[in-house]
């Protein structure tokens, strides 16, 4: 299945929301072709690890060895160099803009415009096309100048304020939630607005944030509520209200849900404690928020007697919301993942077999009428050049050799 195979994305897309991003919509069968700068290419081409036909190795040992970083974030993507400073380069890029249905960049704000190729211009040249542009903070306001990659945006947010232990610093997650999030929220409105191009025949332009993504997120929860009643934000593994969080075996940790009073009653019969049905404290959902920490108590004086097996076999028997904590080792290593297709063997697009031990991101959603296309693996710098330029712009090997010492490809 491939619903996005008749859309172009022509991508200017460095780091990591960009290139997710790109990495999506080709999933879905798009033609996504990524714009280098020519000899330097993504800044994350440059950080290793790196893998190529000899392994995987801390630096570069063969001329095609790619960045293990760039292999997961690039899989599917046809790459081609274009020095879009240059006034050839720029045309060009025009040129290609025209039979592309968007356009996807993740640039400072305003870079795009000063290179003479915002959303006024490409927008002149092709009417229809969805320009997308992902930032830090957005195109617009008093923060939409500051630099920014995720650990900024998390700070920024307010993430990190919610994150960690209570007596502890805010912390950030641990991995680039604002740069994985953010693609998403672009992905379905660039999917939006291609609906709405089809009903309408308009173009438009998409600003989206990486922090109004997270901000979003995060006031899902009642956030204004703790803070008006003076209540900790940071919680680390408990939750914010009830006795929600993690809790310690004698050989193992898991995580126990208890939210409704239909839960906390299952969780006394399966730890056979009736005396916490009978404590006023814990007699419904408010009273055990206001006594969470008593609540947390009892239930991890009953829990630390049991072995984790136990433990799971008890609670799990009577329908209690559990799970064991486990490490990333150990989902490298479950087999559901691979069966699922949300963990698949890490691509290289100049090797005919898959990295040896490499992993990359699959797409966690199962269609039933089949499934997406097999992703190529990811390009070397320009790979695709002859393939696109002569394709969508009708020139030959000798226009690509001219163009190339006159310093455009």
């Amino acid at each position: 299945m491939q619903p996005l195979s008749d859309i172009r994305v022509l991508a200017v897309t460095v780091y990591l929301a960009g290139p997710f991003t790109s990495m999506t919509l080709a999933r879905m069968g798009a033609e996504v072709i990524k714009v280098e700068i020519p000899g330097k290419g993504d800044p994350v081409r440059g950080n290793g690890p790196f893998a190529g036909p000899k392994g995987t190795s801390p630096q570069i040992q063969t001329d095609v060895d790619l960045s293990t970083r760039f292999l997961k974030r690039t899989q599917g993507v046809k790459s081609v160099t274009l020095n879009l400073k240059n006034p050839k380069g720029r045309e060009m890029f025009l040129e290609l803009a025209k039979s592309s249905d968007v356009l996807l960049e993740n640039l400072a704000p305003g870079s795009m415009t000063r290179l003479g190729l915002g959303y006024e211009d490409v927008s002149r040249v092709n009417p229809g096309i969805i320009y997308t542009s992902i930032s830090g903070y957005g195109q617009t306001g008093e923060y939409a100048s500051k630099p920014a990659h995720d650990p900024q945006i998390q700070g920024m947010s307010g993430l990190m304020d919610i994150n960690g232990d209570a007596d502890g610093p805010p912390t950030k997650v641990g991995f680039y939630i604002g740069d994985l999030v953010t693609p998403l929220f672009a992905c379905y409105s660039i999917m939006a607005a291609l609906r709405h191009k089809d009903s309408t025949g308009e173009g438009q332009y998409l600003d989206v944030s990486m922090m109004d993504s997270l901000v979003s997120l995060m006031f899902m929860e009642n956030l204004e509520e703790s803070i008006a009643d003076g209540m900790p934000l940071r919680t680390g593994n408990i939750s914010r209200s009830g006795p929600t969080g993690l809790y310690e075996t004698k050989d193992g940790d898991l995580s126990i849900t208890v939210t409704s009073d239909d839960q906390w009653l299952r969780l006394a019969k399966a730890l056979d404690a009736p005396e916490l049905l009978e404590d006023p404290r814990f007699s419904d959902y408010h009273s055990r928020t206001v006594n969470v920490e008593d609540a947390r108590e009892d239930i991890q004086r009953l829990i630390g007697r049991l072995t984790l097996k136990e433990a799971i076999a008890q609670l799990e028997g009577a329908d209690v919301p559990c799970a064991p904590i486990r490490t990333a080792k150990d989902i490298m290593n479950d087999q559901h993942f691979t069966d699922r297709g949300s963990l698949v063997p890490m691509r290289h697009g100049a090797m005919e077999q898959s990295v040896e031990g490499g992993i990359g991101s699959g797409f966690p959603v199962i269609f039933s009428s089949g499934p997406l296309p097999e992703m190529t693996g990811a390009p070397t710098l320009g790979m695709h050049n002859d393939e696109i330029y002569s394709r969508l712009l009708g020139l030959n090997a000798e226009d690509l050799k001219t163009l190339k010492s006159d310093g455009v490809l």
